[in-house]
């Protein structure tokens, strides 16, 4: 009899801690589960937010990369065209004071040739002046040195327009 009284207690004991024990510990095991599971879906889901936001960062880190190459070349350009129209400007300014040198050059030339010119009249009209003496008037001698010089001046002495 013992032994169906302990039987008896033992399943009254498990009736009780069956509705005052096991049903809130399993209660609380279900719950933490469910709370694992939503811990999980939230990781993945971050995971995959984290995922995304990467692989922007790598498309806009990409697209800055590429601006700043256009950026350097167009720089690069632009200082290459600057050097090309400096060069340009440069060698147009040489251009100019080498035309306006040969013109300076020419004018001197010019102006020394008929200097000459004026001195050898002088110097030509004394010289006939006393030899002559005086069987020219002034302005045939003048004549006859200007068409002796006119006829130097043709033939170029020396290589040289008198």
């Amino acid at each position: 009899m013992t032994i169906v009284a302990q039987i008896l207690n033992f399943l009254i004991l498990v009736l009780i801690l069956k509705f005052v024990a096991y049903k809130p510990v399993m209660k609380m095991l279900k719950e933490r589960e469910e709370k694992i599971a939503r811990s999980i879906d939230a990781a993945e889901a971050d995971e995959q937010k984290a995922k995304e936001l990467l692989a922007e960062y790598n498309k806009q880190l990409a697209d800055a990369r590429i601006k700043a190459q256009e950026i350097v070349d167009k720089a690069m350009k632009r200082a290459q065209e600057e050097r090309d129209a400096s060069v340009a400007e440069t060698r147009r300014e040489i251009e100019q004071m080498r035309k306006a040198a040969k013109e300076d050059i020419a004018r001197e030339r010019e102006r020394a040739a008929m200097q000459l010119r004026g001195e050898m009249v002088a110097l030509s009209m004394q010289a006939a002046g006393k030899i002559i003496a005086a069987n020219m008037d002034n302005k045939t001698n003048e004549k006859l040195v200007s068409d002796f010089i006119d006829q130097l001046d043709k033939d170029k002495m020396g290589g040289l327009p008198c």
